[in-house]
Formats: C-alpha cells, structure tokens, sequence
C-alpha cells in the first residue's frame, strides 16, 4: 500500500494532464455555487487546469448590468462551506486489487483536497454506512479508510440518498462515487436522482473496470451536473487526485448586486479574460409583500377589519328591517287592536326610559315580520305547524325574527373566525338557516315519541275513567290532571277547543295531525265509530291500548337490531364533512384547493354526491317500517 501511495505521488506531475472534474466539466469553467449573503452574491467558479487566471481581472455582469466584484481562492475561505462525500462501494466484487486501489486513491485525495473542504465517507454493500460525517480532521479520516471492509451486495442507489443527506445543506456539495457494479437494491433509480437534483449536488461517478456510458451512472451523473469516468484500478488515484486539484484550483467571487437590477432571478456571468462562466440563480431574496397604505400613510390596523365585519353585518340587519314595506291603506280591525295595545304600552312604558324604548322596536319589528307573513300564508302555516309540533309557545312572527338573527349573528361569527373568507361565510350562513328548522324538527321528533310513548297508558287511565262512571270529557280532564307531558297539554288544548265549539272528534283528530300519529288517529277512528254505532268504549280502548304495546315491543327490538347500522350511516356520514370543517378552521392552505382550483370544487362536488347517495341508500337499509 504505501508503495503504492509513493509510486502515485511521484505522478503528480502529470495531474495538469489529467481530465478536469465535474466542477469544470469538458474544459470549460462553471459556476458551482451561488450564495446570497449580506456582503453581497458569492459565488464559486471552477475553472479547468491549464487556464491562466488572473484574479485582478474579474469582471461580473448580473443580468447584463456591470457589477462591483473581487476574487480569491476558494481554499483562502470566505464565508462558503465545501463539503465532499465519498461514497466508496465495499461489495465482494472490489476484492483484490481494485480494492487496495480504492482505498490508496481515497488516501491521495485526503492529502491533496483543500484543508477547508469537508470530507466525509459513505461506504455500501447490503447496506450502507456512513462511517465518517463531513469534517476537515484529516486524520480521522485516514483511520475510516484505512479500516474500509468487503461484504456482499451493492446498494448503490441508497449510498446516493445517504450521500446527498451526510452532506448537509450548506454551501457547496459534492459527490465523487467509486463503483464497479449495478445497483442490487429495491431503491429506484429516480429515487437517488431525484435526491441529487433536490440537493442541487455535484456528483462525480468513478466506473471500475465499466463502461463510461452505463444508463444508471449516467443518470446519477447528469441528476449532479457531473461526468461518469471510467478507471482501472491502476488509474485510480490519477483520477481521485485530479478531483482534489479541482476543488482546490476554485475561486470564490464576491459581486454586489446593482441596485438596478430588481429580479429576484438573473443570469450571472463571471470572466477571467478568455476564462468565462455563466448560471441563473437567484439574487435577491423575495421581498415582503407590499400593503397598501392611503396618501397620508395610514394603515387599517388588525382590529379594524373584525370591526368592520361586524359593522357590515349588523348594517345588513338593520337595513332588512328598513326596508320592509310599511302597511298601506286602511287599517283592519286587527291592525287597529295592535295599534291601540301598542300605544296603551307605549303610554304605560313612558317611564321605562331605554326598556321602553327596546319593547319598541322589538314590537315594531314583530309587526314587520307578521306583515311578511301575510303575503306568505303557506310559509306562516309551515311555520305555525312546526312551531305546534314542537311545543313550542313562539308565534310565526317571532320565531322569523328569531330564525333571522340567528342566521346573521352565524354568519358574522364565520366571517371573523374565517379572517373575512367569504366562503368560510356563506357555510356558516347555510348553518345558520338550516341549523333552526332542524333544530324544531328535533324537539318535533323527540315531542312525538314521547307521546307515542305515554299514549297507552293515557288510553289505560282514559278507560279506567269511563269504567267508573265518568264521560269522556271528564276522562280527558283526568288525563289533564294526572298525565304527563305532553300528552297532557295537548288535551288540555282538546278541551279549550272544545268549549270553543269545535267537536270532540275534531280536537282529537287535530292532535293526530300536529303530532303526526297514526296510533292515535286509530284512536280518534274508534272513538268517532263507537259515538256513531255505540259500543263499549272502555273495552275498546283497552284493546287499542294493549295492540300499541305490543306494536312498540316490536318497534323496540327492530331499533334495537338496526342500531348499528343506524349509528355506522351517521359515523360514515358526518366524518367526511365534519373533517372538512376542521381542516377549514385548522389549515386552511391544506384544503383551499377544494374551494379555489376547479379540480378541487370537481372533486368536492362529486365526493358531496356519491356522500349523498351512499346516506341515502344506508338510511333505506335501516330504516323498518313497524
């Protein structure tokens, strides 16, 4: 080895004659690096071996324009980290000379390269190893190499991922690789090449005992900027040393960038005379975005835009109200009764000082809302049934008003959650409409199935009344007394008709229909039955009592047995769009290609279809009628 070692030093003299690095690839000078620092653009500029360059004559142009710049060695530092990995391959197939070669040339090369450069080592065979992180400490490298061992296999697409991570990511970074086989791993070969151009990483491959033109190394090559060369181990250390000299024949450039020249991209060219070297990079970094001020240089602070939100919301409230049409023509006489008991009010409240004057306008508002009513009776109807079937004691007018200042108070509150995104807005509104009437359809359900509950042994205790003596509307006053709700207030307001003058059978029957139960629209049928025909009404009420028992058994168990599947359709059917809102509060730039990019409202579109159908098909599945 040491030999060796002496026999290759004594050729040093022919390095001049040897082919230039990837640094200066086919004789011609480039640029290797480019820095933006405080002090100005730095740059490293490889230049071939057998060029004249005179440092005092550098000339830097940076987007055609003429700038300030100095020169010096790159070995002199300057502020510009140079980092070189060698990635040596220990499979079983550099054994014999080619390995003792190996490791001499890599010997060579710590003694020539720059004492600035880092080196560090990667070695691979079935697995790869970085025995030595970059660092100047020359002999601690002497002792990896020196201590290199063979073993089966080639990983040499991993050595090149491992190489590029090693090498970090400041200043310039370099790979010289020594191979002399394919790749054995299940690595793909764009996976490295994709690491190196990441990297922006200089690669040198060495080919043992290969041809120059192999695909793979070419590739690997080309991902560096660099040259595949090919060797016999003889020629080795000529060619590790030639990358050595390389590195130390760099010249490092300092050029300040002309004030002209605003692009945060340019081409920069830099001249020795007849030596030139060009490259495109960036020379100034992005700047911060620009804010709009107005002329005398104010700018809105942070809180002024959630004001200003807010201010448009509650505009848009007032001027809702505004612009509701006052009643025209002669007043009615039920306009005249609201108009006599709002002056009494207004009379009786003259002393009530801010109080009176918010009674005032919520009453105002009242009739504004019973006016938009008018012109809508299917819509009041609506309103008044389900407001009816939830027990709620709200009339039309209020509940609108209500409906009304949910919706905007929901919508301001996306607004400022949302910074302003109007998007963000418009869910929050469609919450804000629809979340009320869902809600009534809740408490309608929840109202009806406690009813449907309570109804046989309201029928019980309706028969037991009848057996003892009393009649029917006695029995109902019992039930009055001693039900539960709200079985019990729905026939108090049986009875309140029925002194109103509206038939037993009717009331009945217009509890049927605001509660929806068709249990109980049996019941109002036999009783209207046995009034017509006669009969015994407490029997039959028993029966009926005793057949709804057994029908809500059987209702019981089915929902017992389709509760699974209920609870999978609603998992399976809020997760995608619960997630969604969360990644709309949380990260936002995450999901905003679903709203902003056609591609993204295509997907969000078709994914809010097929979501539909899936819901809609597992709520049939479940769904048993009893």
């Amino acid at each position: 080895m040491r030999r060796l070692v002496a026999a290759v030093v004594a050729a040093l003299g022919t390095l001049a004659l040897a082919a230039p690095a990837a640094h200066a690839a086919d004789g011609d000078s480039a640029i290797t690096h480019m820095q933006r620092t405080e002090a100005g653009l730095k740059l490293l500029v490889s230049v071939p071996a057998d060029a004249d360059v005179q440092l005092g004559d550098v000339a830097v142009t940076i987007d055609g324009t003429a700038a300030e710049a100095t020169a010096t060695t790159a070995r002199n530092g300057g502020g510009v980290r140079r980092t070189e990995m060698l990635a040596i391959d220990t499979s079983n197939s550099m054994k014999g000379a080619k390995f003792d070669a190996a490791k001499a040339a890599a010997l060579l090369f710590l003694q020539t390269v720059p004492s600035d450069v880092y080196v560090g080592v990667v070695t691979f065979d079935h697995e790869v190893t970085t025995d030595l992180q970059p660092t100047r400490d020359r002999a601690a490298a002497t002792d990896v190499i020196n201590g290199l061992t063979l073993s089966g296999g080639t990983h040499l697409y991993d050595a090149m991922v491992a190489a590029v991570q090693a090498a970090g990511s400041a200043g310039q970074r370099s790979l010289l690789v020594l191979s002399d086989g394919a790749d054995a791993s299940e690595t793909t070969l764009d996976t490295a090449t994709s690491a190196i151009s990441k990297a922006k990483a200089l690669v040198d491959v060495v080919a043992v005992d290969q041809a120059a033109d192999d695909s793979a190394l070419v590739a690997l090559a080309d991902a560096g900027k660099g040259r595949v060369l090919s060797a016999d181990p003889n020629a080795l250390a000529t060619t590790f040393a030639a990358e050595a000299q390389a590195l130390a024949r760099q010249v490092l450039v300092t050029a300040q960038v002309p004030a002209s020249v605003t692009a945060t991209e340019a081409t920069v060219e830099v001249s020795f005379g007849d030596v030139t070297a060009s490259a495109f990079g960036k020379v100034r970094a992005a700047g911060p975005p620009t804010v709009a001020t107005m002329a005398t240089g104010f700018v809105i602070p942070r809180w002024g835009m959630y004001a200003g939100v807010a201010g448009l919301g509650l505009g848009i409230a007032l001027l809702l109200i505004l612009i509701i049409p006052r009643p025209t023509g002669p007043l009615t006489p039920e306009q005249r009764v609201t108009s006599y008991t709002t002056a009494t009010s207004r009379r009786s409240s003259r002393r009530g000082g801010h109080k009176a004057d918010s009674d005032e306008v919520l009453a105002s508002a009242k009739t504004a809302a019973a006016d938009i009513l008018k012109r809508n009776a299917g819509l009041e109807a609506k309103i008044a049934a389900r407001l009816d079937a939830a027990g709620s004691e709200l009339k039309p007018a209020e509940w609108l008003l209500l409906h009304a200042g949910i919706a905007v108070a929901v919508t301001l509150f996306g607004l400022l959650l949302g910074r302003g995104n109007l998007l963000l807005g418009i869910v929050f509104l469609a919450f804000g409409i629809i979340g009320p009437w869902v809600y009534l359809g809740l408490r309608r359900r929840r109202r009806q199935k406690a009813f449907g509950k309570a109804l046989p042994d309201t029928l019980q205790l309706i028969s037991g009344s009848l057996a003892a003596g009393l009649s029917l509307a006695q029995a109902m006053d019992t039930v009055v007394n001693d039900g539960v709700e709200p079985v019990a207030g729905e026939f108090r307001r049986v009875l309140v008709e029925t002194r109103l003058g509206v038939s037993l059978e009717d009331a009945l029957e217009g509890v049927a229909e605001r509660l929806e139960s068709k249990d109980f629209t049996w019941v109002v049928m036999a009783i209207r039955i046995q009034r017509q025909v006669g009969g015994n009404l407490a029997e039959l009420l028993d029966t009926v009592a005793a057949t709804m028992r057994e029908r809500e058994y059987l209702r019981r168990q089915v929902g017992a047995l389709a509760a699974e599947g209920k609870l999978s359709a609603i998992v399976l059917g809020l997760l995608p769009p619960l997630f969604v809102v969360y990644l709309t509060l949380t990260n936002w730039n995450y999901v905003s290609p679903l709203f902003t990019d056609i591609r993204g409202i295509l997907m969000l579109a078709g994914g809010t279809l097929w979501l539909g159908v899936g819901v809609f098909w597992m709520s049939r599945l479940v769904r048993v009628e009893v």
